[in-house]
């Protein structure tokens, strides 16, 4: 059984043919999945997804890229943190490559959420692309390690991830490891341990080889996890139950079905 720890079903590419898309997923073995808000605009059809489907939770929060998004307050996110198929805060964090300029709005919105996470108890979602050193000087400040979380979508040296361990936080691999030009994020895939690991598709981004440059969705973060499992040495089953062990013990609110 596998889980894709993060994904946007409620995106058009996904959610036009949401029944199909949850049909393939099961069938390939995915029992779980997270779907991530990334906007509050768009936060209720992340949730009604999640209502409406037993094995599917949700997360609140917006992504560094929305600069013309209303900023949200600690308050607002606690409030639709509280409901129970919301299982963390994010995805936040920070993102210097697609903005320039002053970025402090980033920075501030990053904060809001880790205040966040730390008042409803729940975990973060957390996005970080050319900015790892400020990323990881803010989770510090904000005391991010008394809640833990995710570094989704890793693309990082190993030295980020060491860090980012340290303070609690799981490491979690996309289609991106499946690319041949990503020797280096091998390297990291091979190094961190079982026990801090999730998988994800972020689709219907990146997906993995053999789909590359087609529309991802959760089925696929089986070949995520195959490559993995391959690049260690070991059996798909094994490294398929670890990362689902690691994603019901970090969002503990998520209970698997019976």
């Amino acid at each position: 059984m596998l889980v894709d720890s993060h994904c946007h079903l409620n995106f058009r590419d996904l959610a036009d043919n949401l029944p199909a898309v949850l049909e393939t997923m099961h069938a390939h073995g995915v029992e779980y999945a997270l779907c991530v808000g990334v906007t509050l605009k768009e936060f209720p059809q992340v949730l009604a997804i999640a209502e409406n489907n037993v094995r599917i939770y949700a997360s609140v929060g917006i992504h560094p890229d929305y600069e013309d998004e209303d900023e949200a307050s600690v308050e607002e996110l606690v409030r639709l943190a509280s409901h129970p198929k919301v299982v963390a805060i994010g995805e936040t964090g920070l993102d210097y490559f697609r903005l320039q300029g002053d970025l402090e709005w980033q920075r501030t919105r990053f904060r809001v959420h880790i205040r966040a996470a730390l008042a409803a108890g729940k975990p973060l979602i957390i996005h970080t692309r050319n900015a790892a050193e400020d990323t990881l000087r803010i989770m510090r400040e904000e005391g991010a390690e008394r809640i833990g979380g995710v570094m989704h979508c890793f693309t990082e040296s190993w030295e980020v991830a060491e860090q980012a361990m340290a303070l609690g936080f799981y490491i979690s691999f996309s289609g991106i490891v499946t690319f041949k030009n990503a020797a280096a994020l091998k390297e990291v895939a091979m190094r961190v341990p079982l026990d801090r690991m999730l998988v994800e598709t972020d689709s219907p981004y990146l997906a993995p080889i053999p789909y590359r440059g087609k529309t991802n969705q959760p089925a696929y973060v089986k070949f995520v996890a195959q490559t993995i499992a391959d690049l260690r040495g070991i059996p798909l089953e094994e490294l398929a139950q670890a990362t689902t062990q690691n994603f019901f013990r970090l969002f503990r609110q998520a209970q698997p079905c019976s």
